[in-house]
């Protein structure tokens, strides 16, 4: 495989800030260098209500990306708990993830990324069997349309679900709709549950355990974060690429395993200054010897 060509054309970008109109994050996106994908929410992520999508806004969005050959991913809202134990708390969590799923597809958006949330201390068991049943309902109810829902992996805190491939597969298969669904590996949260992605040597053999249990035909995202925590340490910080307890040598062996080189990469590192994510971005393009923009 010719690693070097397929680098260079890697699909790699940010999460993106969809302030004004969502067309403006298409501009955003080409300012900081994302090339061929970012990342997006469909609306405020800490709020519960969403406006409705306008149809010019939605058109203008839609040219935008064309125009510069984006492949959008959109990230669930904050809010929603599809594990919760609480009846009237889960419902409005499947509505929003029935919503969501909805303004994915007007916006020509194929995949929609969702945590699994916390069971709140009943059980993983529990939590499971909810998100299932939450993620069964929206994709019944949406059935009319093509959008993916992609399992992130938690960062093994306390009363999370789905920290290891073997959760993340017994989600799958559960749901039982594959060409509906898929998996986002994210390195923070995979090395915050005890995955060591600082070496090559462990990257391959994380990649193989993958490939084993989840089946690497179900990875179609990436997030690139550095982690502010140590291995199986349960805390879901992230931290700039190079500049965190997975390090630069961690992350450059993920962007450049062969099993990897075809997914999209989406970073969601932090924005304390001006300019830090067009930074972070440079930074992984750097890592896999892209031009920085």
């Amino acid at each position: 495989m010719d690693t070097k060509r397929i680098q260079s054309g890697r699909a790699i970008g940010l999460h993106v800030s969809i302030s004004g109109r969502l067309k403006d994050s298409v501009e955003r996106a080409k300012s900081v260098g994302c090339v061929k994908t970012f990342q997006i929410f469909t609306c405020s992520p800490r709020r519960w209500n969403a406006a409705p999508l306008l149809d010019e806004e939605v058109e203008e969005f839609l040219q935008g990306v064309k125009t510069n050959d984006y492949n959008v991913f959109c990230h669930m809202p904050y809010l929603p708990n599809l594990c919760s134990p609480d009846t009237k708390f889960y419902d409005q969590s499947v509505s929003v993830l029935t919503r969501e799923i909805k303004r994915c597809n007007a916006l020509e958006i194929r995949n929609l990324v969702l945590h699994t949330g916390s069971h709140l201390g009943t059980s993983v068991s529990d939590g499971h069997e909810r998100f299932v049943r939450a993620c069964k309902k929206s994709i019944k109810d949406t059935a009319d349309v093509n959008v993916r829902l992609l399992i992130e992996n938690s960062a093994g805190v306390k009363n999370s679900v789905g920290s290891r491939f073997e959760d993340i597969r017994s989600i799958l298969e559960k749901i039982g709709v594959p060409e509906r669904t898929g998996v986002c590996f994210d390195t923070c949260h995979a090395f915050a549950s005890g995955y060591d992605l600082r070496s090559p040597k462990t990257v391959k053999q994380i990649a193989v355990e993958f490939d084993k249990i989840i089946g690497i035909e179900n990875l179609k995202l990436i997030h690139l974060n550095d982690s502010k925590g140590e291995l199986g340490g349960s805390r879901d910080r992230h931290e700039n690429i190079g500049e965190g307890r997975i390090g630069a040598n961690g992350l450059k062996a993920v962007l450049l395993l062969d099993e990897f080189s075809q997914v999209p990469v989406i970073l969601e590192t932090p924005i304390e200054h001006e300019g830090d994510d067009k930074r972070n971005l440079a930074a992984a393009k750097s890592l896999m010897g892209m031009a920085p923009c």
